[in-house]
């Protein structure tokens, strides 16, 4: 993976060299290969610009926070690098305190509260990386993000008509 990695971000600062030097951290969203692909290709389609994680999950695995200016790869389900986003904003905000504006952003079902609040208390309960699991009022890291690559000028690696069709959660 660190070769395809090296190789995804060189490819990358080649067409923005502005780009940081040092490759960034490369994850996936959600839990399951299905999840991550379908989540990617909210981001790809333009409709998912912000993602909700666990406070108590970044504690447990000893993971640093997303911090405002920071680039990440996302990968899809089977690990291929497939877009760049960057961090426009963090917030820590109890579960039960997250706004409408925030659960429209993750762009996933009807984009209403209630769904982001019923899908990710359920992902929490099922998925989470800490013993304390979900509570009503668990710290929630509210992250908003921009698509940096592919743009509307560029070809995704490998292309967007690869990524499998959307599935509904």
């Amino acid at each position: 993976m660190t070769t395809t990695l090296d190789g995804f971000w060189n490819a990358r600062r080649g067409e923005a060299p502005e780009l940081p030097t040092e490759v960034p951290e490369a994850w996936s969203f959600g839990a399951t290969p299905e999840q991550a692909d379908e989540l990617l290709g909210l981001v790809l389609r333009g409709v998912k610009d912000g993602t909700a994680s666990s406070l108590w999950d970044y504690e447990a695995m000893g993971d640093p926070l997303p911090a405002t200016g920071e680039c990440s790869i996302v990968t899809d389900g089977a690990g291929v690098p497939r877009a760049v986003i960057e961090t426009t904003d963090v917030r820590i905000v109890p579960f039960d305190s997250v706004g409408a504006e925030h659960a429209r952003a993750e762009g996933e079902g009807d984009r209403t509260l209630d769904h982001w609040r019923t899908v990710h208390e359920a992902y929490w309960r099922e998925h989470s990386e800490n013993p304390r699991g979900f509570e009503p009022d668990m710290p929630v890291v509210c992250e908003r993000f921009r698509l940096i690559w592919p743009t509307s000028t560029s070809t995704p690696t490998p292309t967007a008509e690869t990524l499998p069709p959307t599935v509904s959660a």
